[in-house]
């Protein structure tokens, strides 16, 4: 039987959806068209979307490594050309060269150097020259580095058909000349409002919830939690403007729900947990963590924090449903009197350890039980991601294989494991990192940071089904997932959307 994912309903839909807050915006007034270049957000990618003007739908859609710098349509052909880029932070001005065509939708990157360039600016001369802007290519002793570039005239006789990464440093070769970095974040933002009102920057859904009475609550970037009725009107949203919230647990009586928010990138202060009541989002309390920590609903219905870990995303293992509260902890073995090699357990602490009065609270000062060691492989170092504990108390949970070059290819996996043995039940692999997981005890249901739904089975691992997530044909990438029963999902996107879905 083939199964596949339906959207039922959308909330926090709206025109841009796909670029969340724009940072530039080129027109095309002969074909109709406007490109709009979102923010480019730490580890992740900056989305570039091509719009009718006259109705607002996205026509096409890419996501840029880089920060986006440049754009320009092809006077005649359907393509748009975009120039991005940023400063690595030590030496060299990284970037790409990218040619969008329009009526595929394919993205090919042009220029043949593995660390590219910082492209500033982008012009057609002609149908087939293009001049570009670009920084040097690095920093060393150039003390104009930051204000100044090279400027060069690419001419390929039909730009339809150029191979990638075949644009050479002799292509690139040009004089030095003025390049002011010049921030067009409010041009774009009037361009968009100047067609539609109702435009918002939403950006990454990171928990999202329902209610019994038909309600449905999320947090996201820049707002600690929102309340949808089941109209698909908005009944409330607390913003936030350091970060936005992350982990949602909804108390018994539905009366109220635990909050935990952001940390402020590259901050020491820590990181907040609030209660805000359902009725209007108000404050009813407030819990301020020594530690870094997941906020989890456990298996009695209750709040709990895990320890998260100082390395961050990497240490975070988030256990819904969890007989016990468990975590990533990376611990010392002993020699002697000689401290040996720090390694990685899983690790658990009972429930009954913290009053229920006193929770959610870290279980600091609580016994800690080792149960295994965190990588089942010698000699692999195993990251945490989302998790789920069954009904007969196995963990489903998600991680990445460190590399020094990055994820590799299978270094993605999906493990179930019985706390007690080393050995895991079953291993799904894939090349891409999970943004979210959940289970109906039936099937487990992870979603991927390039789109893609993955139902395995529970039991055994197989793959039921799999695909990607589209809106309209566009695709979109889910960061978070809740089943709220067999067949029926709830989803957020990294472009604000609440998808309510059903497999059939």
């Amino acid at each position: 039987m083939t199964i596949s994912l339906r959207i039922d309903r959308i909330l926090g839909d709206r025109p841009f959806a796909e670029v969340g807050d724009p940072v530039l915006a080129v027109d095309d007034e002969g074909r109709g068209l406007l490109a709009v270049a979102g923010v480019h957000e730490l580890g992740s990618t900056a989305p570039v979307g091509v719009y009718g003007i006259d109705d607002l739908t996205c026509r096409a859609l890419l996501r840029a490594r880089y920060p986006v710098r440049a754009m320009a349509f092809h006077p005649r052909l359907p393509l748009l050309v975009v120039g991005t880029g940023d400063y690595d932070g030590g030496y060299f001005f990284e970037g790409e060269l990218l040619l969008l065509d329009l009526e595929t939708g394919s993205a090919t990157s042009l220029i043949e150097h593995e660390l590219g360039r910082q492209v500033l600016g982008l012009e057609w001369l002609s149908e087939r020259e293009l001049r570009v802007l670009m920084a040097p290519p690095d920093a060393w002793q150039d003390k104009g580095a930051w204000n100044e570039g090279h400027t060069a005239v690419v001419h390929r006789p039909d730009w339809r058909v150029v191979p990638p990464r075949s644009i050479t440093g002799y292509d690139l070769a040009g004089p030095r000349v003025a390049a002011p970095r010049t921030d067009r974040r409010e041009d774009a933002r009037q361009t968009v409002s100047g067609l539609s009102t109702n435009w918002d920057p939403r950006r990454n859904v990171r928990a999202v919830e329902a209610l019994s009475d038909g309600r449905i609550v999320a947090t996201l970037d820049g707002v600690r939690l929102e309340s949808w009725l089941p109209s698909g009107r908005r009944q409330w949203a607390v913003r936030d403007d350091d970060g936005g919230g992350r982990d949602i647990v909804i108390a018994a009586d539905e009366r109220s729900a635990w909050a935990g928010l952001e940390r402020p990138p590259r901050e020491e202060r820590a990181q907040a947990v609030v209660r805000l009541a359902l009725q209007d989002g108000a404050r009813l309390d407030h819990h301020a963590p020594a530690a870094p920590v997941s906020l989890v609903r456990c298996a009695d219905g209750l709040p709990a924090l895990a320890p998260a870990g100082r390395s961050g995303e990497r240490s975070r293992l988030c256990i819904r449903r969890g007989s016990r509260i468990y975590f990533r902890e990376t611990v010392s073995t002993q020699d002697g009197q000689q401290p040996g090699p720090r390694e990685a357990w899983l690790a658990a602490a009972d429930l009954g350890s913290i009053p229920v009065a006193e929770r959610p609270r870290e279980p600091g000062g609580a016994e800690v039980d080792h149960l295994c060691p965190y990588s089942w492989k010698p000699g692999e170092t195993h990251f945490a991601g989302p998790g789920v504990e069954t009904a007969d108390g196995d963990l489903i949970y998600a991680g990445t294989v460190y590399h020094g070059h990055g994820l590799q290819p299978g270094g993605s996996f999906v493990v179930r494991r019985t706390v007690a043995s080393e050995e895991p039940t079953w291993v799904f692999r894939t090349d891409r990192k999970a943004t979210d997981l959940d289970d109906d005890m039936e099937t487990v249901y992870v979603t991927y940071d390039d789109g893609e739904i993955v139902g395995l089975d529970l039991r055994d691992g197989y793959v039921r089904w799999r695909q990607h997530l589209t809106v309209a044909g566009v695709p979109v990438v889910a960061t978070a997932l809740t089943a709220i029963e067999p067949g029926r999902l709830l989803i957020g996107t990294t472009d604000g959307r609440l998808l309510d879905c059903s497999t059939v």
